[in-house]
């Protein structure tokens, strides 16, 4: 009984019940008080009118009281005429009842009646004015009219407000008992979910209302979790790879050196050369946790108004040694007007220098690279296009996951943290990654800066970089 009297379907009932009571009781309550006012109002113009009628000609007061009294089938209508010493002249009221202003209006008040050969007291409306000659004329009626009108708007109250009740209650159940259900279906993907099968999702119907769209939210939100788990567990998975293979040359060199090794040249030779692996093992870890980094937004507070076209421009002349070493040629076109953008200017220099580094070191010999910043219809655009090999269509969806690296790009230095480290600034500057074929053969990498757009705001996700940014994979490097 006490888990009922707790239970959100017993206080929904409950309240919708008690809410209809007062709505009936407040709708009574109106009609009574228009109803009585009406039927008072009437009453006092009606003996307004009679008492100044027989007022005005005091020879006649006597009879017009009569008729008033007379008029009446149903012992209603009561009046008088009195003396200056107070004493009854004529009519069915014993005295000028005690309090009865003579001003002609009407007012309640108790009098003395006189009912067929009997005296009663009892509640009346009456009004009274005086004559020159300092006679009082009364002219009254009962309040048993307006008395019925209570009684009759009580009555109907007292029977109508408990089927009221009833049917309030009952729909409030009714609907209670629908909303507890979809609580209850709630309640059970919830439970499912908390056992750690992150694949349940919450109920949605079809009416798009507050518990739908709620349950939508909710849906997306597993959704996300669900890829974040996954995200965490290939990526652990693939740290836990590219650890192994540097410590695993790592000890077997210095298991071999320390057999092996005669000299001292020797033992300082594979000294370097763990120190290589170990520089490249914590290379990849310092990514990892700069990325973490990034996509939590802890450099936002340091964003100021960056000049694009010399971040570009900087970038290009940081990697034309390495172009020209390649016989790779580099070209560069800035538009001119172009708005500074609030962001943090190192972090968007990493994202241009490694779509650069990736650009210049898939394009072969004798190959081009081209970057560019230019004004669009969607807004500014970084472009790093080149001539190297691209990518296949089954692998396109997954270049910007960290540690992913596609087929052709296995043989080439690196830990295939490069595009989503890009991804990540991107997100955080509310930037969106556009992957493309280039014209020429290769990949055409656009970095968007929708003009107006307020910083951080995602558009469409995509399976890459953890679903952080926007992704658009149309063609792209082996990275």
């Amino acid at each position: 009984m006490t888990d009922l009297l707790r239970s959100t379907t017993f206080r929904w009932a409950l309240g919708i019940a008690i809410w209809s009571v007062l709505l009936v009781l407040a709708t009574f309550s109106f009609v009574y008080w228009q109803t009585a006012a009406y039927l008072r109002e009437e009453l006092a113009e009606t003996l307004r009118l009679e008492v100044r009628a027989a007022a005005a000609d005091p020879a006649a007061t006597a009879m017009r009281a009569e008729t008033w009294i007379a008029m009446d089938l149903h012992a209603t209508h009561f009046g008088g005429l009195f003396g200056p010493d107070g004493k009854r002249r004529s009519g069915n009221l014993d005295a000028v009842p005690d309090g009865l202003a003579r001003d002609g209006d009407a007012h309640r008040v108790s009098a003395d009646l006189d009912i067929a050969g009997r005296a009663l007291r009892d509640e009346i409306w009456a009004a009274a004015l005086s004559l020159p000659d300092g006679r009082t004329v009364v002219i009254a009626h009962d309040t048993d009219e307006i008395d019925r009108v209570q009684a009759t708007t009580l009555r109907a109250l007292g029977l109508g407000l408990m089927p009221t009740l009833a049917l309030s209650g009952l729909g409030g159940l009714l609907l209670a008992g629908r909303a507890r259900r979809r609580l209850a279906a709630t309640e059970a993907a919830v439970a499912q979910v908390m056992r750690g099968d992150l694949r349940k999702r919450l109920p949605v119907g079809g009416g798009n209302d507050e518990f739908d769209r709620l349950a939508g939210n909710v849906n997306r939100m597993l959704d996300e979790i669900e890829r974040l788990l996954g995200e965490v567990s290939s990526v652990g998975d693939a740290v836990a790879h590219d650890l192994r293979t540097p410590l695993t040359r790592l000890r077997a060199r210095l298991e071999r050196t320390r057999e092996q090794a005669s000299s001292v040249a020797e033992f300082r030779e594979a000294v370097d050369q763990g120190l290589a692996w170990i520089d490249q093992t914590l290379a990849m870890v310092t990514a990892v946790l700069r990325i973490g980094e990034i996509e939590h937004g802890r450099r936002c507070a340091g964003f100021a108004p960056v000049d694009l076209a010399a971040v570009v421009r900087e970038t290009a002349e940081f990697y034309a040694p390495v172009a020209e070493d390649k016989a790779v040629s580099l070209d560069v076109a800035v538009e001119a007007g172009i708005p500074p953008v609030d962001g943090d200017r190192d972090l968007l220099f990493e994202a241009v220098s490694n779509l650069v580094d990736n650009a210049v070191k898939f394009a072969p010999p004798g190959g081009r690279v081209r970057i560019g910043l230019a004004r669009e219809v969607k807004g500014v655009v970084i472009l790093v296009e080149d001539t190297g090999p691209g990518i296949s269509p089954a692998e396109r969806d997954h270049v910007f996951q960290r540690f992913y690296r596609a087929e052709r790009a296995r043989q080439t230095p690196g830990n295939g943290l490069g595009l989503g480290l890009v991804a990540a600034i991107a997100k955080l500057h509310g930037f969106t990654v556009e992957v493309r074929d280039s014209p020429e053969g290769g990949a055409r990498f656009a970095v968007l800066w929708p003009l107006g757009k307020p910083r951080g705001q995602e558009g469409p996700r995509d399976a890459g970089a953890g679903g952080k940014t926007a992704v658009r994979v149309i063609g792209e490097h082996a990275r």
